[in-house]
């Protein structure tokens, strides 16, 4: 079903919820569309429609991305894999068989002097603004759909131009130039959406992090306090009192340990929740409450195991005390290989007795695009 912005921010801030809301956050694995084909599915399955999937209609206004982008260049490509350096200036390899992004072999920025050379990329510009695409956001969002701003992530925006590696070693012996990448990205971003939100209120600030893995997030609360959260709060502080009311952040991997300290920051907003890395999305309700509202949570694992594993697992998830706002049930990640069609017909069927939820609209859409 479709859901209108208003409706969505009443029940992520937990205010009005007169149901719950299923989704699907990312969409299929590569690969998988294949083995659905085999399977006999319909083309209203490949491509989700015919599943119901609740969504909110959004569009993301501002660039607050790199501009002045390198030119591409592939160096070899065989069957297999392509390897070449990509709009950022990163050699990069993709795995075409298993891979829908390429992972960075070598990164462009190792000192200051390399920093400055590509600084322009991530500074203000006016063309960052587009009247046009502000113009017509305004009248979208009259028409109920939802207005969404980003900010390049502090440890993701670094991560990208160094590698992890080399960004927590640049914490302790090159403070100053993490400290540089950082004041770019706030001072770019916080001019763009500045600007913007004098004409038309932000409903949803959202940043990408990426941070964790299954041990634990790259980034404690040490590092967190020092960098990242004086420029969270400057943009977060500035939008909120706009009217902004989610600031969501997208992080794979158990942020457990820098919660708090992200919530100190002003995120309100937690996805994908991955229970693989031991993010536990009925613990942390229990544990905090409605301090913020989370998107995802339910194993994409067991989809590939029986149906009993599946209904076990939702049973879990979606139990009483997680309902009633706060809480956009769907998988935590992509569709994963191997997972049977009749399984997630199945995962889906049993979601949404359980929700209650006998609205059926097709027409899906990925739930942040």
């Amino acid at each position: 079903m479709k859901w209108r912005r208003e409706q969505f921010i009443s029940y992520m801030t937990f205010a009005d919820s007169p149901e719950d809301m299923l989704c699907e956050i990312m969409g299929l694995l590569i690969g998988l569309d294949k083995e659905w084909i085999a399977q006999g599915a319909t083309p209203e399955e490949m491509d989700l429609s015919g599943f119901g999937f609740d969504y909110v209609p959004s569009v993301e206004i501002g660039n607050t991305g790199p501009i002045h982008l390198q030119n591409e260049e592939i160096f070899e490509e065989t069957p297999e894999y392509v390897i070449s350096r990509d709009s950022w200036g990163r050699k990069v390899k993709l795995v075409k068989t298993s891979a829908t992004i390429p992972t960075p072999v070598e990164y462009p920025v190792k000192t200051m002097d390399d920093w400055l050379k590509m600084k322009r990329m991530f500074e203000y510009a006016d063309e960052r603004i587009a009247k046009p695409e502000l113009e017509k956001a305004i009248v979208l969002q009259e028409e109920g759909v939802l207005i969404r701003g980003s900010i390049p992530g502090g440890f993701d925006l670094p991560r990208e131009l160094m590698g992890e590696e080399q960004l927590c070693v640049c914490c302790y012996e090159d403070p100053e130039l993490l400290e540089d990448i950082i004041k770019t990205a706030s001072d770019m971003s916080f001019r763009v959406l500045e600007q913007i939100s004098r004409h038309i209120r932000i409903d949803m600030l959202t940043v990408h992090e990426d941070m964790a893995g299954k041990s634990g997030p790259l980034f404690g609360p040490v590092q967190i306090n020092k960098f990242i959260k004086p420029y969270y709060l400057r943009v977060w502080d500035m939008l909120k009192s706009r009217g902004t009311r989610l600031f969501a952040q997208d992080s794979d991997g158990n942020m457990n340990p820098v919660i708090d300290t992200f919530i100190g920051c002003g995120i309100n907003v937690f996805y994908p929740c991955e229970p693989a890395a031991g993010m536990d999305i009925v613990k942390l309700r229990e544990k905090y409450g409605r301090q913020f509202a989370m998107i995802g949570g339910i194993d994409k694992h067991v989809l590939r195991r029986g149906k009993e594993e599946i209904r076990k697992e939702l049973e879990y998830k979606l139990q009483p005390s997680m309902r009633g706002g706060g809480m956009c049930f769907g998988l935590d990640h992509r569709i994963p290989n191997g997972t049977p069609l009749e399984n997630y017909r199945y995962y889906v069927k049993t979601a949404r007795e359980i929700l209650g939820i006998k609205n059926f609209e097709k027409g899906w859409a990925r739930f942040i695009p």
